[in-house]
């Protein structure tokens, strides 16, 4: 696959380059590439950031950030079995449990939530970092909704990170799981009172609960000019809005 010539494969993490000094210097050089693409592409292509990564994986399957990636990249494009045996590879090679939540995302991916709730509640799960830990917790809740257990999955998310006024790389999104559970409960006024303290937490719109937020609220947003191009308010067919959008009555996943 091409790659463009303003990559240079420095562009990788200084771990992974070490871990790329076991293969001859051009090799290394070219595995690099390919995983800086995986890196560029994986929000926003997530099929060329695979295709990328089987590159890589050609060239170096015996390199754990190769395989790692290689699973990023495989569960970006929900091959969730794929993804599973890329992350238990990089897991038998280095041997920590950073992966073990995604690898338990992957068990949901496949139909099997049960087996997700019990990696939820393996030892591996104490040896996680915060944001490992609120992850897998993530996981869980979402494991519980599949089989149903809306309540339960509520009372997994409810914890200290929960409450906390804090606000940390994962505090939009475990806000806003909590407010997606509520709301699927029934329970909408506290599903608002959440979206709304995840829009707080969410500075860099890793979430739409802005958009959910606005749902709730009744809150329908219009484009700027109609379908005949006319501006909203125009004599020859405009409507009524102002630059902020309608509102309007209306009934209610992420």
């Amino acid at each position: 696959m091409p790659i463009p010539e303003d990559v240079t494969g420095e562009e990788i993490d200084k771990d992974v380059r070490q871990e790329l000094q076991s293969l001859p210097k051009t090799l290394a050089e070219d595995v690099a590439k390919n995983l800086v693409m995986v890196a560029r592409l994986i929000d926003e292509d997530s099929e060329a950031a695979y295709g990328y990564s089987r590159v890589a994986l050609r060239l170096a399957s015996r390199v754990a950030a190769v395989r790692e990636a290689a699973g990023f990249a495989a569960y970006a494009t929900q091959k969730y079995g794929e993804a599973l045996a890329e992350f238990r590879a990089a897991r038998r090679m280095t041997g920590n449990v950073e992966l073990w939540p995604v690898m338990a995302d992957c068990e949901r991916g496949l139909g099997r939530p049960e087996k997700a709730l019990d990696m939820a509640g393996a030892p591996e799960v104490q040896k996680l970092d915060k944001a490992g830990q609120v992850e897998m917790r993530l996981v869980a809740a979402g494991a519980r909704r599949d089989i149903g257990q809306l309540d339960a999955a509520i009372v997994t998310l409810q914890s200290p990170e929960l409450a906390s006024n804090s606000v940390q790389p994962w505090t939009a999104r475990l806000r806003y799981a909590y407010a997606d559970a509520l709301l699927a409960a029934g329970r909408e006024n506290e599903a608002r009172e959440w979206f709304a303290k995840a829009v707080e937490a969410d500075r860099d719109g890793s979430t739409d609960a802005s958009d959910r937020l606005a749902e709730l609220d009744g809150v329908e947003f219009t484009d700027a000019f109609d379908e005949t191009g006319d501006e909203p308010g125009d004599e020859n067919g405009g409507g009524n809005a102002d630059e902020h959008g309608e509102e309007k009555d209306e009934d209610d996943k992420s």
